[in-house]
């Protein structure tokens, strides 16, 4: 019995040096720094990111270019997710193409809208105004898919599992102010 009390009082002794002490807390004021350090890169990384996605699904308005039938799909798909705000979800029919102007992203459907799409792309105000085009696949011809895929800021999305995605991936891409 006495001679694990030495030994551990060996052990002790030896791990009490001064040199133990002064490693020991410079090591942990290392850990607090580089732990202070993770938070604040973590914080600063992310916070923007969550601004603009919080910018983008609760400011932005989404403009359905579609007939009746095809809005009330593709409005509940985005409603249904429970990002998107009904209030924030607008109808726009063929033949009122001119109030296009104050959505911040078209969603077109190419089933009813897909001849009208060349005058889709004249009325957008800027080409920071994304256009997604909801499609059946094959069911865009190759040339008019040339065309599209060389516009700027237009997505084709073949499923309506798809489309939320690239709906909130342009709505934040596109939510930075210009300074």
């Amino acid at each position: 019995m006495e001679e694990v009390t030495t030994v551990y009082k060996l052990v002790a002794d030896f791990f009490n040096h001064p040199l133990f002490a002064i490693f020991g807390g410079i090591g942990s004021i290392l850990i607090v720094i580089g732990f202070t350090y993770k938070v604040i890169s973590i914080f600063f990384g992310v916070m923007p990111l969550a601004i603009r996605l919080g910018y983008g699904l609760w400011k932005r308005k989404i403009a359905v270019i579609s007939d009746a039938d095809s809005f009330a799909k593709l409005s509940n798909a985005l409603e249904s997710s429970k990002l998107f705000s009904k209030k924030n979800i607008s109808h726009v029919p063929l033949n009122t193409l001119e109030s296009l102007s104050v959505a911040n992203l078209y969603l077109v459907d190419w089933d009813t809208a897909g001849g009208s799409i060349e005058e889709i792309f004249q009325r957008r105000a800027s080409t920071q105004i994304p256009i997604v085009i909801v499609a059946r696949p094959a069911s865009i011809p190759d040339e008019t898919m040339s065309l599209i895929a060389n516009r700027p800021n237009t997505v084709v999305v073949n499923f309506l599992g798809r489309l939320l995605n690239d709906v909130l991936t342009s709505l934040m891409t596109t939510s930075y102010d210009a300074k």
